[in-house]
């Protein structure tokens, strides 16, 4: 039995695993991608901190802008504590190697680190490593990961938690390369696996994979989800790929324009607001544009050679001379395992939830830019102190084989059963759905309509399968297990964005425009197969 099972090997889980082994703790990360593959790669644009480098700058700032981003969905408290940490993880990750970009290139220490605007920030407070913070970041601590000799258990998918008298024992998981169906028992859980933004499938800047499979296993298991009706649509992706423009294009001096070349909305203004501007341009008949021809070659090349390049392949425009067709997408999910204040999972004992597939509520109704590498990696390391500390006290006595032995069957039964629909059409049908039905603008007559889709879709799941039947390297099977994760949270979200009758950060609701604190300043709670609360 090990002490700690990381499941999820991005940057959540690594700051995870490499705390919970500094505490002495032994330390196994299981994925089901490696570690350089993972969402946090994608994270561009930086990672918020108030070190006052580039212009005065105050941690008080800091908390005042993301508790403002969050719509009075904030736990001030974990905002506190986030924020607080934040100039510590900067000096953390600077020690470990991550090469952030440096004021004139000449200083030693965080105090060199350069800075740049953000929209929503009071200040120039996200620290950067050109355009690829998230990258650098997550390759530093993997190769950290590696020189402490933590264990790494790659391409194996989550199936289900272990649990007994509501306390976690470890995990079952699928070996995606051989298809055994193996358990790992462990002490103390941590579920760092990432978001559901994929639901929104060709409608989103995340990866595949990202369709909420640890949220689904903490809810089966006992767990409870909230806030799962906040979904972030991040303002710049390509209009033809989806791929993600980091808001850094826009914190470095890029205009939006509309295709009579107007601006027509303050680009640093918080994400919600910027991408309801360009979805309501989209509705007028409008294109939109990112313009950053006037920063010059030079300047585009020093801070943002990736955007650059991403152009060139993806929409074959050159940035240093032709506007950007741009687009608003799924980008970022603020709901997910409801956790407290220690980030142990609410309804699990012993089982922790960081990242973005954990609720901690620092975003509130909408996350402030620059916040998730700094939760991912502060809070990274707190859930892995916790848990180390639990796992202490914690009963060594491996758990029974009963959900090992439930879920073989369950897979064998993928393997037989003959499939009559092609679940990929009912994927991507239900990606483009949710983008029209419950997108940056939504109504109570199109919830409810997507809603009765997606039962549809849950009662056609048993004519859904797999046609290819080969044991190892299943990309057909996995596929269809996410399909299957997604489908158990699309009615959490439709519901929980049913309940919620007013706008809010990033829902924004027609017939309800106005945020009402009297009744919705309240998280919504979802247990398995219970009522959701407010």
């Amino acid at each position: 039995m090990v002490d700690i099972l990381v499941i999820g090997s991005g940057g959540a889980g690594l700051s995870a695993a490499l705390a919970a082994k500094q505490m002495g703790a032994s330390v196994v990360v299981a994925g089901k991608s490696y570690p350089t593959n993972s969402q946090t790669s994608m994270a561009q644009g930086g990672i918020n901190a108030a070190l006052g480098n580039v212009n005065e700058d105050h941690i008080a700032s800091h908390i005042a802008d993301t508790v403002k981003s969050g719509r009075g969905l904030s736990d001030e408290q974990m905002v506190r504590r986030m924020c607080g940490d934040a100039p510590h993880t900067i000096a953390w990750l600077d020690s470990i190697g991550v090469p952030f970009s440096r004021l004139d290139n000449d200083g030693v220490g965080t105090q060199s680190i350069a800075q740049r605007q953000m929209g929503g920030a009071s200040a120039k407070r996200a620290c950067y490593a050109q355009d690829y913070t998230g990258l650098k970041i997550l390759h530093t601590l993997y190769d950290t990961c590696l020189k402490k000799d933590i264990d790494f258990l790659d391409e194996h998918y989550l199936l289900n938690l272990i649990t007994k008298d509501g306390t976690i024992k470890g995990a079952t998981f699928l070996e995606m390369r051989t298809g055994e169906i193996k358990q790992i028992d462990a002490k103390s859980v941590i579920i760092a696996t990432g978001g559901y933004g994929s639901i929104y499938h060709g409608f989103t800047t995340n990866a595949y994979g990202a369709t909420g499979d640890g949220i689904a296993a903490a809810l089966r298991a006992g767990g409870s989800i909230s806030d799962m009706e906040f979904i972030q649509f991040h303002p710049t992706a390509l209009k033809h790929s989806s791929i993600l423009i980091s808001e850094s294009a826009r914190g470095e001096g890029g205009y939006l324009l509309n295709s009579d070349g107007e601006r027509f909305i303050d680009e640093l203004k918080p994400r919600d607001e910027v991408a309801r501007a360009i979805f309501t341009q989209m509705q007028n008949g409008k294109e939109v544009f990112l313009d950053v021809r006037h920063l010059g070659v030079a300047k585009l090349m020093e801070l943002l050679p990736q955007e650059v390049e991403l152009c060139k392949l993806h929409e074959h425009v050159d940035p240093a001379c032709e506007l950007i067709p741009i687009k608003p997408v799924a980008h970022y999910t603020m709901g997910g395992i409801d956790v407290d204040d220690a980030l142990e999972v609410n309804g699990i004992k012993g089982c922790f939830a960081v990242g973005e597939c954990s609720n901690a509520k620092v975003h509130g109704a909408n996350r402030l830019g620059g916040n998730s590498l700094l939760e991912i990696t502060a809070f990274g390391k707190f859930a892995g102190e916790n848990a180390a500390k639990h796992a202490i006290y914690a009963s060594s006595k491996p758990a029974d084989n009963t959900q090992l032995e439930k879920d073989k069957r369950y897979i064998q039964e993928i393997y037989t059963k003959k499939s009559t629909l092609n679940f990929y059409t009912h994927r991507e049908e239900m990606g483009r759905r949710f983008y029209e039905d419950v997108g940056i603008i939504r109504n109570n007559v199109s919830l409810h309509r997507m809603l009765d889709e997606v039962i549809a879709m849950q009662t056609a799941l048993s004519k859904m399968g797999i046609e290819d039947k080969s044991p190892t390297n299943n990309t057909n099977l996995t596929d269809f297990l996410e399909f299957t994760s997604a489908l158990l949270l699309a009615p959490a979200i439709i519901s929980s964005a049913i309940a919620r009758d007013e706008s809010r950060g990033a829902h924004y609701k027609e017939g309800f425009e106005t945020q009402d604190d009297e009744t919705f300043k309240k998280h919504i709670v979802i247990e398995w197969n219970k009522e959701a609360t407010v």
